[in-house]
């Protein structure tokens, strides 16, 4: 999967145990610069971020909860996490990319371990 990811806009697709999949609108981080800022300043997202590469992620200066979840180089799910502001989470061993979004979203579009993902330009 060679995939060379750059800054920008596009659509996380969920490929859960639902009879459709999820779309949800995303943003990628691929720079460092984007990966830094990540959701830092923010009061909300609509949609989901993706940080890439990433193998773990902070919320200090964050102003908002945020759901975490860690996906290895296919895509895949491996943890979820609920983090609070002011947080450092401990790093995945798999973990290729990070999706960040407002705590509560991804139960909502079922991501959560095991689920592949999908992301379209």
């Amino acid at each position: 999967m060679g995939r060379r990811w750059r800054d920008g806009r596009g659509t996380l697709v969920v490929h859960g145990d639902r009879e459709e999949d999820v779309s949800v609108s995303l943003e990628v981080a691929a720079s460092y610069r984007a990966r830094t800022k990540g959701l830092l300043g923010r009061d909300s997202i609509a949609g989901a971020l993706l940080l890439t590469p990433a193998g773990s992620v902070h919320t200090f200066r964050m102003r908002m909860p945020i759901d975490v979840a860690y996906l290895d180089r296919r895509l895949k799910v491996i943890a979820v996490r609920t983090m609070a502001p002011g947080r450092l989470g401990l790093p995945r061993l798999r973990s290729r990319h990070v999706l960040e979004a407002e705590a509560g979203a991804m139960a909502g579009w079922g991501v959560r371990a095991g689920v592949r993902v999908t992301v379209e330009a």
